[in-house]
């Protein structure tokens, strides 16, 4: 990666040896040229690795030998062109350094928003091309003042070639504009911590896009901005200045709180105590929380604790918690530029605290899954974004579109998979524009021209569409891959297994190749072969798509088939309900699916839970709270196994949903769903497992961030003996499916270089 402080770094060690030469970014990298003694040079080359900087990552140490060019000292030189081999570097929280210095009365850079160094700052987001350097950044219009110039060019800096070095005098700066949309004079920071202690809302530009920011300890500024921001339900994350400031409203403990501090500083899901605000995650057991990530958030945090001297006050506990949501109107994708969000979030904010340096690429919060020890990704954003992914194979250069919600991207090049940030789902217009720029940002940031483009088998998504377009365009084949098989090849893409394996794929739905819309799925996976061993049973889809919405359609369905259809309209007051019923009589719009979301809906639904999602998985994260709360002051419930299974070894729940359908306690009753789940998937996978003599299993699909779930079919399976791979370096969800159509992508092209070339433009199937 670049932009780390590597180069200083193999500056100031070379001439620390006495050593000779010169260090340079390139295209591969950094190439070093260096002379002097032998053993010298071996040391250099081992402190290397056990020195370098925190951002950096050296993926391998390439030595050979080379004839002495007597130089008389060791030098920095200008980037190398070439073919691009290197990752753009992931923005970085502000460091211990800065920090001190932020708050120093004595420094030149007190209280300066943009403070940062090689160690810390914006890198990703300010990035117009590679390699790295100022010129094609979105800092190439701030032309460094004698100071910072001075610090950007000594190698003994801390600043030495810190692209977004900057200070009051040459930097960006801070301006307010009220939420009429007219520029306001004076102090920016002092009206937006006017207005938020007044119980406002402000929009404040980061590092990535804009968050929308109120107080978190006022229920009605956290009610308005719900109402404003039409989120009726869906938890906000909440910043505090320090894991101490956190304690009153969240669980941690030592793993929390290191991850919480790392230099991707995600919001992270920690279990909720008592004193949660009213408001800010409804009907959950945990809540998201964050740290502060950039000066201005200190600074902002820093006026709301009164303004204190020094820094001992940054690790002490304090009062102020800010909601931090996405600078966004519901659905669309993060607002990054000044008037954008002006225009767009007036009505949701009360003023807009503004800056000049633009936000070249969008990258919203990374969200990481802290309920357990496994630390699971929700979203890969800020701070993690763009993921460099070494896959089992080399392949040809490849473009994966993703899937259709929680849409990323894949660009390969050889062995390497550079994975998007998250951008979106793609009911959204916007959603769908963006996908259209990051594709040609990416390509043109990363040089690479795709030889073959990947998409979801479904052909009616907008990626799908954009597919085939820019197969034809471009004169080169393209690939359909099953949903399901993609997400089983994303986590074995990240894990690096080539073995045949055991996959259970348990999400929302995705198209099978029979037409029918699958979801809780076992198959048998060979690299770019799978087959289908079972399923789930099929469920009802009253209304189709409706369902996915409104929980009680899919309890309905389930109710039905139990013979228990005359209880609908008793059970559920929507005024659909007699509808449904006579739609589910007829058979008539009740497509058929093996969902594992809609079963766990249709739980949620019987047991008084959730009735209708306000947001996707809204019922299931709730069911799973439920679960949570139950199992934090009892045991497991104590019953048989209540899933049967066919004489063909397949899973039937029939007796399960009879029992949830007659429990009156709704948190007994989830954690029943969950522990017998449990129980018989495990039973299920284990039984093929030994049928079939394959004893390693790969979970994926997003009811897999069900942590619950996860942890427990994971410690079963172990205990029988069989190897679990789940998703750790991209989320389960179907953030990761572009990553696994690249890796199928690259296996059928192996494949049809061994058969026949494939007509480019055309589509091939999986």
């Amino acid at each position: 990666m670049q932009g780390v402080g590597f180069r200083p770094f193999v500056y100031n060690l070379a001439c620390r040896l006495g050593l000779k030469g010169t260090v340079a970014n390139s295209a591969s990298g950094v190439e070093i040229f260096a002379e002097g003694p032998a053993s010298d040079l071996l040391l250099f080359q081992q402190l290397l690795e056990q020195e370098q900087p925190p951002m950096s990552l050296i993926e391998a140490v390439q030595a050979e030998p080379a004839a002495p060019q007597h130089l008389s000292g060791f030098r920095i030189v200008a980037s190398r062109q070439g073919d691009l081999q290197v990752a753009a570097t992931p923005d970085a929280a502000v460091c211990p350094d800065c920090l001190d210095e932020l708050f120093d009365a004595g420094d030149r850079r007190y209280l300066y928003p943009f403070i940062n160094c090689t160690n810390c700052g914006p890198r990703y987001s300010i990035i117009r091309a590679l390699p790295y350097d100022r010129h094609q950044t979105t800092m190439s219009e701030f032309a460094l003042c004698p100071a910072c110039q001075r610090e950007y060019s000594n190698p003994a800096d801390r600043r030495f070639h810190a692209q977004p070095n900057a200070c009051s005098v040459c930097g960006p700066h801070l301006s307010f504009v009220a939420g009429t949309g007219e520029p306001q004079q004076g102090d920016p920071l002092a009206a937006a911590v006017a207005l938020i202690q007044q119980g406002m809302i402000v929009a404040v530009k980061g590092i990535g896009g804009f968050h929308l920011v109120c107080d978190a300890r006022n229920p009605a500024a956290v009610q308005r901005l719900r109402q404003r921001k039409s989120r009726p339900v869906k938890p906000f994350a909440v910043m505090g200045l320090n894991p101490q400031s956190l304690t009153s409203i969240v669980s941690l403990n030592v793993i929390r709180e290191q991850r919480l501090q790392a230099q991707d500083a995600p919001v992270l899901l920690c279990p909720s105590v008592d004193e949660l605000p009213e408001g800010i995650a409804p009907g959950l057991a945990w809540c998201g929380v964050m740290l502060p990530h950039t000066p201005l958030h200190y600074l902002l945090l820093h006026r709301l604790c009164g303004s204190p001297a020094g820094t001992d006050w940054l690790r002490q506990p304090q009062t102020p918690l800010l909601v931090m949501t996405s600078g966004n109107r519901s659905g669309n994708p993060l607002v990054t530029d000044n008037q954008q969000a002006v225009t767009q979030l007036q009505g949701i904010a009360d003023g807009f605290l503004l800056h000049n340096r633009d936000i070249h690429i969008r990258c919203d919060d990374s969200v990481v899954n802290g309920l357990s020890d496994l630390m699971p990704l929700i979203r890969r954003g800020r701070g993690l974004a763009p993921q460099v992914i070494r896959l089992p194979q080399s392949g040809p250069a490849t473009l994966a579109v993703g899937a259709f919600f929680k849409n990323t991207l894949c660009l390969t090049q050889g062995n390497r998979a550079y994975v998007s940030q998250y951008i979106g789902d793609l009911d959204n217009p916007d959603c769908c524009q963006s996908l259209t720029q990051m594709t040609g940002h990416l390509t043109s940031l990363l040089g690479i021209q795709p030889e073959q483009v990947v998409c979801d088998l479904h052909p009616d998504f907008y990626s799908s569409r954009f597919a085939r377009e820019y197969a034809q365009q471009n004169d080169i084949p393209l690939y359909r891959v099953q949903h399901h098989h993609a997400h089983l090849a994303s986590v074995m893409a990240e894990q690096n297994i080539s073995e045949e394996v055991l996959g259970l794929a348990l999400d929302g739905l995705g198209l099978g190749p029979d037409q029918q819309l699958w979801g809780g799925e076992l198959l048998q996976v060979d690299g770019h072969r799978y087959s289908r061993l079972g399923h789930l049973p099929q469920l009802a889809l009253p209304g189709g798509d409706r369902a996915s919405i409104e929980p009680w359609r899919s309890a309905a369905a389930v109710l039905h088939r139990l013979g228990r259809g005359d209880e609908i309209s008793a059970r559920f007051s929507q005024p659909a309900a007699i509808t449904v019923k006579q739609m589910l009589d007829q058979g008539f719009n009740c497509p058929q699916t093996s969902s594992t979301g809609r079963l766990f809906d249709a739980v949620a639904s019987l047991l008084g839970i959730c009735h209708s999602n306000s947001f996707e998985a809204d019922a299931a994260m709730q069911l799973e709270a439920s679960a949570c709360r139950y199992l934090q002051r009892s045991d497991h419930p104590q019953l048989d196994l209540l899933i049967d299974f066919s004489e063909s070894g397949q899973p039937m729940l029939n007796r399960l949903l009879q029992c949830i359908a007659d429990t009156e306690d709704p948190e007994w009753g989830a954690a029943l769903f969950h522990c017998q789940l449990i129980e018989g998937l495990s039973r299920w996978v284990i039984t093929q497992s030994r049928r079939v003599n394959i004893s390693t299993v790969v979970l994926g699909g997003g009811c897999f961030l069900n942590q619950i779930l996860l942890q427990g079919l994971t410690e079963n399976l172990q205990q029988a003996g069989i190897t679990v791979y789940s998703a750790a370096k991209l989320p389960c969800n179907d953030a990761g499916i572009s990553l696994g159509q690249a890796q199928i992508a690259h296996l059928l092209a192996r494949q049809n270089n061994n058969d026949k070339q494939p007509v480019k433009g055309l589509s091939q199937c999986v």
